[in-house]
Formats: structure tokens, sequence, C-alpha cells
């Protein structure tokens, strides 16, 4: 499965959908929030909450729904020591939602916690997010999802070669 990570297809994302989609319905309804209480438990949250309705609603803005909530489950997991008890490949996905999030706090944390652990393939992916947000305050490709309003500055960059779609 580990070939799937961080790519995906059409397929991959409707199946990500017909398997999981109640069990983040119920997670972003607070009826799996006990899971929090292990490093494996939270760990599932995360990626229920943060990585599958990226697939499940890609390029829709119901995607974005309970990232606040996979952020809230990360830093709650960072704080009780879980990053300590998992195994290092994994940790990727347990920092994932604050890479993923508009507050620059969390992205920094996110850059800091990816070089902690050496993880070496998401360092260059993390201070890429933390510097658009940085820069914009927000992630620009999301704009038109979101019904936002991009700046003339997000445009330029929107239409550069240098844009990061997400």
């Amino acid at each position: 499965m580990r070939k799937c990570w961080f790519s995906s297809t059409p397929e991959l994302d409707q199946q990500i959908r017909d398997r999981y989609e109640q069990v983040w319905i119920k997670s972003s309804k607070g009826e799996y929030d006990e899971w929090e209480n292990t490093p494996e438990g939270s760990l599932a949250l995360v990626i229920v909450l943060d990585q599958f309705p990226l697939n499940m609603f890609r390029g829709e803005a119901k995607s974005f729904q309970t990232e606040k909530k996979a952020v809230e489950v990360a830093l709650s997991a960072i704080n009780r020591g879980f990053d300590k008890k998992l195994e290092r490949d994994r940790l990727s996905f347990l920092f994932m939602p604050l890479m993923h999030s508009e507050n620059i706090d969390h992205q920094e944390l996110s850059v800091k916690l990816f070089k902690k652990y050496e993880l070496i393939n998401n360092i260059r992916f993390a201070e890429h997010h933390r510097d658009i947000v940085k820069k914009y305050g927000r992630f620009p490709h999301r704009n038109q999802i979101l019904g936002r309003e991009s700046s003339e500055a997000e445009m330029e960059y929107l239409s550069s070669e240098n844009v990061f779609k997400g």
C-alpha cells in the first residue's frame, strides 16, 4: 500500500470514498474521539480527518472540512508524546495536518518536526508549504475551491510555473 502514499488516481480516490466515507462522517461528528487516547488511534483519526477527505472530495471545499479537527488531534498527540511512540515512517502522517494548515505557527512546527525526526522526503515539502503560507497567509491554490477572492500577487503566482496545486 506504500506505493499509494502521496499519489492518487480517480480509482483510488473512489476506493477510499467507498470504504471510509462513513468513518470520516462519524469522525467529523466526534463519534471516534476516544481514538485520541492512544498513539495509533490518534494517527488513525488524523489520517481519516486529514488525508482521506483530500482523496474523497478532491477539488471540493468539503476536502478541507475536517482540517481544523485533524490539526487539533495532531497537536494533542504531539503534546502527549505520541510522536515518540509511533514508528518513524508513520510520523509523516501525524505531522501532515500541520503542513496542510494555513496557520503559520502550524507550518513552522511542521518544518521543525520533519527536521527533528529527519523525515528527509518531507522536509522540502514542509518548507515549501510554509513558505507559501508565510508569503500569502494561505494557500492560493485553494482560493477558487473555497470561493475566496485571489489578490493580484496570488493571481500572478497561480499563473506562474512555480505554482503549487496541492
